[in-house]
Order: structure tokens, then sequence, then C-alpha cells
């Protein structure tokens, strides 16, 4: 997942993408775990994908409280 294609959803498209990708990573673990899984680097990139979504949903929330303090001031 690109950081563009994140920046373009909303902050509820992105907290509803986590929980599918928290999930993921979840089911991922289990069949590592069994011995299913035959590439272990997709729960590399999960994980990845889950840090990408939270720095941007973390970006987003403090631009709306500064741009919410902006208005307030005018």
């Amino acid at each position: 997942m690109k950081a563009k294609e994140i920046r373009s959803m909303t902050i509820d498209e992105i907290e509803s993408k986590l929980i599918e990708l928290h999930d993921k990573l979840f089911k991922q673990k289990i069949q590592k775990s069994i011995g299913q899984m035959a590439n272990l680097y997709t729960i590399r990139y999960t994980k990845k994908d889950i840090a990408k979504l939270l720095t941007i949903l973390t970006e987003k929330r403090s631009n709306n409280e500064k741009q919410g303090r902006k208005k307030e001031k005018n």
C-alpha cells in the first residue's frame, strides 16, 4: 500500500483498514505457528502497512486539530 493511496483516504476509511489489517496479521501469525504459511515475508509487509496507516492517521488528526485552532483564533 502506497502512502499516496493512504493520504487520499478519509480518517474513517483508514481506521477501518487498520482493523482489517490487524485481523489479517492475526490470521497470518496463526498460520505461521501452525506451519501453513509458505511466505513469511507477508507478515513483515502487513506490519509495515499498519505502521504507514498509523503514521498518516496521526498526521491527519494533528492537521485537523491545528486547523481547528486556527479557526478559533480567527
